[in-house]
């Protein structure tokens, strides 16, 4: 076995989830968790297959985003791995629903930093084994810190 360090791209401006799941309606039943969640959102999806043909299934409602997420699949080249590529919105609009799809096994992130997959390889095949998603902690939050977290979740509407 092999172990391998896949750099992924984040859209500019935006968000990725990756995850595994682990039948071929995949690609389309999260397609409809976000737009029934998120229709405003501007997203792309790749899923790739673990057996027949062994394609990378994409759709989404964004040109771009649906390359990038495509981009993306094809570089991990494991089987049953799926990539949001999205923009107009945040995961935490939509992670819950795509988790509730019933097909979905696993999220391994969900982020807007530079991130790193860790991908074994055998004789078989690939499989992500997890991520490295943005940089280490630099220390505990002051209460300074705490007050500007605070602020910051007020500023952008998600606490009142």
């Amino acid at each position: 076995m092999e172990l391998k360090l896949v750099s992924l791209e984040i859209p500019e401006g935006g968000n990725l989830i990756l995850g595994q799941t682990h039948f071929i309606k995949s690609v389309e039943d999260i397609y409809e968790a976000i737009v029934n969640t998120a229709p405003q959102m501007k997203f792309g999806i790749a899923f790739n297959e673990a057996s027949g043909p062994c394609l990378t299934r994409v759709d989404g409602n964004d040109d771009a985003l649906k390359g990038l997420a495509a981009r993306n699949a094809g570089a991990l080249a494991a089987g049953h791995i799926f990539v949001v590529a999205m923009r107009e919105g945040y995961p935490i609009n939509v992670l819950g629903r795509i988790r509730d799809v019933p097909e979905v096994c696993t999220i391994y992130c969900a982020t807007a930093n530079p991130v790193q997959s860790v991908v074994a390889a055998s004789e078989q095949g690939r499989g992500v084994l997890g991520v490295i998603d943005g940089f280490p902690p630099k220390g505990v939050e002051t209460g300074e810190d705490a007050e500007k977290r605070r602020a910051f979740l007020r500023m952008i509407g998600y606490k009142r």
